[in-house]
């Protein structure tokens, strides 16, 4: 333990910057900051692997790469979520500025001008495209595709409908609308799906966690099961398929969910 202790307090001094760094930080740009914040993380989970490996042996560091990146993938499941909620906002939020203009006469290339600069985001980018594509002379469906971005599906279908207005001569803002009402009606139907799994989710993480509670009351009944997942050999390959389990069986619940809500 003492080991343990000194290996942290390494890490602690390796990530706290001195005195005369924190002087010098108030003058240095904010992209070497970014930088040394940076730099913190592959140091930190070096020497925490490190001192891994040299207490609980290859067999842990292992189950926990396989839980880091379980963890690391739920997240970045999340932040998408919210930001695909987010920038669905803004979109719907965007047509009905648009959908305004038009209401009151003004060109779509100045009505997409207007909806991008209410707008922020990739929402803010896309009407900003579509406006310059049509004062060009363009066609303003083209700058509304952003393939790469969060949204790309609901701006592929106010593309489409402003397209086939500008190809058949139809009312732009009927077709807006339409699209706007299609977006909000899949934005109620998401979240009331969402809601009613939310039972099957707390479930499926309930029932994950059950394997450390068995390890955790057989610790305390005297049966050192740490002791055997953590000494190496065969216990040590059923701590790493373990963990391969339970992990899986979570992400393989995010997979069942997501699809659901789709």
């Amino acid at each position: 333990m003492t080991a343990v202790g000194v290996l942290l307090c390494v890490a602690a001094l390796l990530a706290v910057p001195g005195p005369q760094a924190r002087l010098r930080s108030l003058r240095t740009p904010p992209v070497i900051a970014v930088r040394y914040r940076a730099a913190i993380v592959p140091v930190s989970a070096v020497v925490g692997a490190v001192a891994l490996v040299w207490f609980a042996g290859v067999h842990a560091l292992f189950a926990a790469v396989i839980v880091g990146a379980t963890v690391w993938k739920r997240r970045r499941s999340a932040t998408e979520k919210r930001k695909f909620r987010t920038e669905s906002a803004r979109l719907i939020a965007a047509l009905d500025t648009v959908i305004g203009e038009l209401g009151v006469g003004s060109h779509p290339a100045s009505a997409a001008a207007v909806a991008a600069a209410e707008s922020a985001g990739t929402v803010g980018i896309a009407f900003e495209r579509a406006s310059g594509h049509a004062r060009m002379g363009g066609r303003a469906h083209d700058g509304l595709s952003v393939p790469d971005a969060a949204i790309s599906g609901p701006l592929s279908i106010v593309a489409s409908a402003w397209r086939i207005a500008d190809d058949h001569g139809l009312a732009l803002a009927r077709l807006l609308g339409a699209a706007r009402r299609d977006m909000q009606a899949r934005n109620r139907f998401r979240d009331r799906t969402q809601a009613s799994l939310a039972g099957a989710r707390a479930t499926g993480t309930v029932l994950a966690c059950l394997p450390i509670v068995g390890v955790g009351l057989g610790q305390a009944m005297g049966a050192s099961p740490l002791s055997v997942l953590l000494g190496g050999g065969l216990g040590g390959i059923l701590l790493v398929i373990g963990t391969a389990l339970v992990c899986g069986g979570l992400l393989w619940t995010d997979a069942i969910t997501d699809k659901v809500c789709r």
